[in-house]
């Protein structure tokens, strides 16, 4: 009847005015009104239907109460039914052996309400494979910062707990009466001025039809049946069924149908102002969360004005919750990282160096043997960033290869400015081929590249020195040859890319100039990368090799780029008419330098002397793996599978999160499968990958449906690591074509480390906090040459420095962060913003002063000061401690190391006559030869490595 009698009040004035009731009915007497619940009841989740889309619903819940396990120091769990009392003052628990009095906490005594497993009792080994991180939560209270920490069936029900509980810390003393009881809210004010819009003559209601529009005008991927079942059900609930929809019931089924929890969570958490973000709460969110530099006032002005829906949020420089969704949802916060959107990478390396998009039998629409030929296929591989391009001409009437040649003159430089190398496969008679040469000048002009190769070089030019340039790789076929990459042309070719015959590496390595280009079978490059994985990967440093698919392909299937990508393989031939997983890898891939067809190689396969073998299971020589930390949160507007049989709207949606990259790297894990709000689902699911090359690494998700007949695929988006962006992303979802689904996305958070934190190792025996058990050192190798194996062995020394240099400090890291209660995916600043707030909110006077007046700042307490922060403070010491140790030995460690280096590549030259000299040949002068570009690997990214550090994060404060 409130809510009714008060129209334009706001939720939040609503939840006060309740609570104050709720506060004078139940205070009298409630202790009596614990003991007569009935123990027995508990929620195993979350009701199905409750939507935690306010701070009143939250409230609500924890006043009603549930069943949770509290975690005790000997690792024991108990279950107990927690609950706020009436006055929002003590958080109790029962039942218990403790008297009932003792068996509460005050809430004013909370200093911090941690998400995850973020204490040491919840990190302890004992527990950690017993639930999910996302189902724990921990309570910090006291001046001596005790923990009580929790465990609940699901994620929702600690995303309510530890959202409505930091609420009341926040603003707990003073709930009541903040807001004027007359008052609407900056959001309830817009949503009615949206309603008296569609209400021009002031009747006071809208007719359904009406309603639905304009929320389906606001979310525009939002189905309309969802929306006409939300006013069903609150009309039915009011006992108005079937009567016009006044601005009470618009404004209440806006709420429920628009509000995302899980973005209400995070706007409470930086909000200051409990509705909206305001320009200062909206810097520390950008620059904490999402990791942007040199964020002002005046950006974050922008932003509420750019997104903020409602005049008075931007009149007012606040951010309401939905200008928030907003801004979220928009490209300022897509997971792809906006410089990759334009060429971003050195274009002046030999053309060797690069990966390059390529197609195989463009033209066809379906399989190699019943499907059909269509121009628009070369086009539209054209326009997708493709730039090696296969070209079949056959004999034919009125010059029908010249039309093929028309078309791809058109387009192309269309959509990037750099080579296209047509990869010509013949199947015409020896005068047709002529006639074609002559037309290939005749159409393609200067654009056509006929300079013969400089014999002086050693390496192909560059795809900047080829700007606007087509190559011809050209091949002729003996009349009664079946195989489309049959034998060589003749002297007919003068080109960049002459077609050679692979023989063997050995070979190559003597005859084989740079100019030259060996095409494989995929048979045989999957040989070599399983039986020569080292030798392929030195090969193409130097020359180009296109891998194509095997003709036992005859449904025009893929195969797997990466298999040949990580063999330094620079043109793996596409079948671009076939959609799926490996077409996604290499859409999503050529992504990352603007999608303008080329990707530099990572350096350890462009370098002359280093070494990297394709099959590497292992972390590589000198090379600290990177973690990536990936909370899937929610899917929003997922669609139906297409093709799916099932009936009805109903979607039970599941993610596969996959690597794809060294067999090192690869990796998926999936979520749970969640069968209810299906199309717009909440996962709150963390997972966590080592990625040893990040450089040849990619990031795949896949969306399915659990409820499927038929076709399960829903949608899926591949991104290479080096894109990613950290923070809170949305995820644009392509469908199985490649096209972007409409307004059908994934929320995720993503961070990037360097190191685990404690607990049990995940999976994959990934180490865990190194710093607590031996140390690892990288060693260099025995060549079996004693000159230089003397000079390598001069240089362990220095290598364990570096190592203990780099490894001391990302330790101490990780301990400061775990002990502040944040993972070893938090920044500095998060830290530094998690202190500062136990000091704000102590009860008992502590006074902490920081120093930044010398090179180093310094944090010292004045007075006692309780156990956890002396930790915390004597943590944050060492960490500063390791990172001068660093910093002042990083110039001698480096020289030393340098210095190793150059000695080591002065024998390079000559090393294979020093070997052979010493009574080496055959397999152990190879040997020697790879144990010489291991160690001068290890030198290399040991050197890089040890003054590389980022110690930026250590000075935010």
């Amino acid at each position: 009847d409130l809510a009714e009698d008060s129209p334009g009040i706001s939720p939040y004035c609503l939840c006060q005015i309740y609570l104050s009731v709720f506060f004078v009915l139940f205070l009298q007497d409630g202790s009596k009104q614990r003991q007569a619940r009935k123990k027995t009841v508990s929620f195993s989740s979350m009701p199905s239907d409750r939507k935690m889309n306010s701070t009143a619903a939250c409230m609500a819940f924890m006043m009603e109460g549930c069943e949770m396990k509290k975690v005790r120091s000997n690792s024991r769990m108990y279950s107990r039914y927690f609950l706020l009392d009436p006055d929002m003052r003590w958080l109790r628990w029962e039942p218990s052996k403790k008297d009932s009095e003792k068996a509460k906490l005050e809430i004013k005594s909370i200093k911090e309400v941690r998400l995850g497993k973020k204490t040491p009792v919840l990190r302890s080994n004992g527990l950690s494979d017993q639930f999910p991180d996302e189902c724990a939560f921990s309570i910090i209270y006291g001046d001596n910062y005790e923990s009580l920490d929790l465990v609940a069936s699901t994620a929702d029900v600690v995303s309510t707990w530890v959202m409505g509980l930091r609420y009341l810390v926040s603003y707990g003393r003073h709930m009541v009466g903040v807001v004027e009881p007359s008052q609407p809210s900056v959001r309830t004010s817009w949503i009615g001025s949206m309603f008296e819009l569609a209400d021009p003559e002031r009747q006071g209601h809208i007719d359904l039809f009406r309603a639905t529009q304009i929320i389906k005008g606001l979310n525009p991927g939002m189905r309309e049946s969802r929306i006409e079942l939300k006013f069903k059900e609150l009309q039915k609930a009011k006992d108005c069924y079937g009567e016009g929809i006044d601005l009470d019931l618009f404004v209440e089924a806006y709420c429920e149908l628009c509000t995302r929890p899980e973005i209400f969570f995070l706007l409470v958490q930086f909000s200051s102002n409990k509705e909206y973000l305001d320009s200062k709460d909206l810097m520390l969110f950008v620059e904490v969360e999402q990791g942007v530099e040199g964020v002002t006032e005046e950006m974050c002005r922008e932003i509420v004005r750019k997104f903020e829906p409602s005049a008075e949020g931007r009149d007012n420089g606040y951010l309401s919750i939905d200008g928030f969704t907003h801004y979220l949802l928009s490209s300022e916060c897509h997971i792809f990282d906006p410089q990759h959107k334009h060429v971003c990478q050195d274009m002046a390396q030999p053309l060797s160096h690069y990966y390059i998009n390529s197609s195989h039998n463009a033209s066809l629409l379906e399989d190699h043997y019943w499907g059909s030929s269509d121009l628009s296929s070369y086009v539209r591989a054209l326009r997708m960033g493709c730039r090696s391009l296969e070209v079949v001409v056959w004999d034919g009437v009125d010059c029908e290869p010249v039309v093929y040649v028309h078309v791809i003159n058109q387009y192309a430089f269309e959509s990037s400015e750099y080579p296209l190398i047509l990869c010509l496969v013949t199947h015409c008679s020896v005068p047709q081929q002529r006639v074609m040469a002559q037309h290939l000048k005749k159409i393609l002009g200067d654009k056509l590249h006929i300079e013969p190769p400089n014999m002086e070089d050693h390496y192909l030019p560059s795809p900047e020195k080829l700007k606007g340039k087509i190559l011809i790789k050209g091949k002729s076929l003996p009349s009664d040859s079946q195989d489309s990459e049959g034998e060589v042309t003749d002297e007919e070719e003068v080109t960049l890319c002459k077609s050679v015959q692979f023989r063997d590496f050995e070979t190559s390595k003597r005859e084989q100039k740079h100019w030259q280009i060996c095409s494989f079978n995929e048979v045989d490059a999957n040989r070599f990368a399983n039986e020569f994985p080292e030798d392929f990967v030195s090969y193409n440093k130097r020359f180009l090799s296109r891998v194509y698919p095997t003709p036992m392909r005859i449904d025009a299937s893929n195969m797997n780029p990466q298999d040949f990508w990580k063999c330094g393989c620079q043109i793996v031939a596409m079948n671009y008419q076939t959609p799926g997983l490996m077409m996604d890898l290499n859409l999503g891939w050529f992504r990352q330098n603007g999608n303008c067809g080329y990707v530099l190689r990572p350096a350890i396969m462009r370098e002359e002397v280093s070494y990297f073998s394709a099959n590497a299971r292992d972390s590589l020589p000198g090379v600290s793996a990177q973690l990536l930390h990936i909370k899937v949160i929610s899917g929003q507007n997922l669609p139906k599978p297409r093709g799916s049989a099932a009936k009805g709207d109903v979607v039970e949606p599941y993610i596969y999160v996959e690597i794809h990259g060294i067999p090192a790297d690869c990796a998926e894990q999936r979520t749970k499968t969640v069968s209810q709000n299906g199309d717009n689902p909440i996962f709150d699911e963390s997972f966590e990958f080592q990625i040893n090359l990040p450089e040849l690494a990619a990031l795949r998700f896949v969306v399915l449906d659990d409820d499927y007949i038929g076709d399960e695929f829903i949608g899926q988006y591949t991104i290479p690591f080096e894109c990613l962006l950290p923070g809170y992303r949305h995820v644009p979802l392509q469908s199985l074509t490649g096209e972007f689904l409409p307004n059908t996305t994934l929320f995720v958070h993503v961070a990037i480390t360097n190191r685990r934190g404690g607990g049990k190792a995940h999976k994959r025996g990934l180490s865990v906090r190194k710093g607590r058990k031996a140390r690892e050192y990288t060693s260099t190798k025995t060549t079996g040459i004693k000159v230089v194996d003397e000079l390598f062995r001069a240089s362990t020394q220095p290598l364990r420095e570096a190592t203990d240099l780099r490894e001391n400090v990302q330790n101490a890291m990780v301990s400061f962060k775990e002990l502040c209660g944040l993972t070893p995916a938090a920044n500095m600043k998060q830290c530094i913003l998690t202190v500062s707030s136990w000091l704000m909110n102590s009860e008992r006077a502590q006074r902490v002063t920081v120093d930044l007046s010398g090179a180093y700042p310094t944090m010292e307490a004045h007075g006692p000061v309780p156990e956890l922060l002396r930790k915390v403070l004597t943590a944050y010491d060492t960490m500063i401690q390791t990172s001068r140790t660093l910093i002042e030995s990083a110039d001698g460690v480096y020289s030393k190391l340098t210095q190793a280096q150059r000695a080591g590549l002065d024998f390079h030259e000559d090393l294979h006559r020093i070997g052979a000299r010493e009574g080496l040949k055959g397999r152990k002068l190879q040997k020697a030869m790879e144990s010489y570009a291991w160690n001068i690997t290890v030198l290399k990214v040991c050197t890089f490595s040890s003054c590389s550090i980022m110690l930026f994060p250590l000075y935010p404060i």
